[in-house]
């Protein structure tokens, strides 16, 4: 039987070091603190509930983050 695999280490960050900053460098500087997925999503955006474990998720309105939440 194979082994069950282990999830990605998610970072230890703060979220709310990202709001305020355009989505750019908020996408980038995530990626560099080591989230393997980020996404920027308009307000009001229809997603799914699924959480995935090293996703980073922004909401941008007028060209900076109003809201970051992990999954």
């Amino acid at each position: 039987m194979a082994p069950v695999p282990t999830p990605p280490a998610q970072p230890d960050d703060n979220t709310d070091t990202y709001v305020g900053l355009a989505p750019e460098d908020a996408e980038r500087a995530a990626r560099e603190r080591g989230w393997s997925t980020v996404r920027t999503l308009p307000p009001g955006s229809i997603i799914t509930m699924e959480y995935v474990q090293g996703r980073l998720n922004f909401e941008a309105k007028d060209g900076r983050v109003t809201r970051c939440w992990v999954g």
